[in-house]
């Protein structure tokens, strides 16, 4: 067992990567504040937009669906810099996260937002509430809880999928534990360790949403 695991080398790289989680969690967070943004907008552009605004919002929507968030971290860190947009990497590396996972949140959106009877807004026009009232106090109360299993979803995904960022140098956990393991020759050690920390770090993510989702249920049954 010696052999295989060495116990000593484990505890001397778990500060170290715990410091690099933070950058992990960081870019989770951004990442997907952003997408919960990027992808509301884009909803309501694709439902409530004129037609060529529909339009557009939809192509960009399966554009960004249909192609590897790793092509779309190269070309905005890369290509965008072309174009007079350069950023640094951890900047980069959240707007990419946003704004494909966006895409996706967008579809989730849209999908509770067609799930509210017409008669609601109906009702809200016939009370002479204005459309930012009807959409806020009473639209999305409605529209978001159904959703939330499938946001937590994205946001799972969303964070497993942050060791992308180390193609353009995010020193994220597994860029971490790559350069710890070059150093050292012992891959199975930090390797590991990631693993248990996506693990760990998923699992609370999920129980999470699961509170959120139980909160918002319980919220909307004593509303109505």
């Amino acid at each position: 067992m010696d052999a295989i695991w060495d116990w000593g080398y484990a505890w001397e790289v778990m500060p170290i990567l715990a410091e690099a989680s933070l950058v992990t969690i960081k870019a989770t967070v951004m990442g997907f504040g952003l997408a919960l943004v990027v992808g509301m907008a884009l909803a309501i552009g694709r439902m409530a937009g004129p037609a060529w605004l529909r339009l557009a919002v939809g192509g960009v929507v399966e554009f960004i669906r249909s192609t590897p968030l790793l092509i779309q971290i190269f070309f905005l860190y890369y290509v965008m810099p072309e174009f007079g947009l350069a950023m640094d990497a951890m900047l980069t590396g959240v707007l990419a996260l946003g704004l494909h996972y966006g895409a996706y949140c967008s579809e989730v959106y849209r999908a509770g937002l067609e799930n509210v009877p017409k008669g609601q807004w109906e009702a809200s026009v016939a009370l002479n509430l204005s459309p930012w009232t009807t959409f806020k106090d009473v639209i999305l109360p409605q529209a978001i809880p159904p959703v939330v299993p499938a946001l937590g979803n994205y946001l799972v995904a969303l964070f497993k999928e942050t060791p992308l960022l180390s193609v353009i140098a995010v020193l994220e956990l597994m860029q971490t534990a790559k350069i710890l393991g070059s150093e050292s020759f012992q891959y199975t050690e930090p390797i590991t360790l990631v693993g248990l920390f996506f693990l760990v770090f998923s699992l609370v993510s999920a129980a999470l949403i699961r509170q959120l989702e139980q909160h918002l249920n319980r919220r909307r049954k004593t509303r109505t």
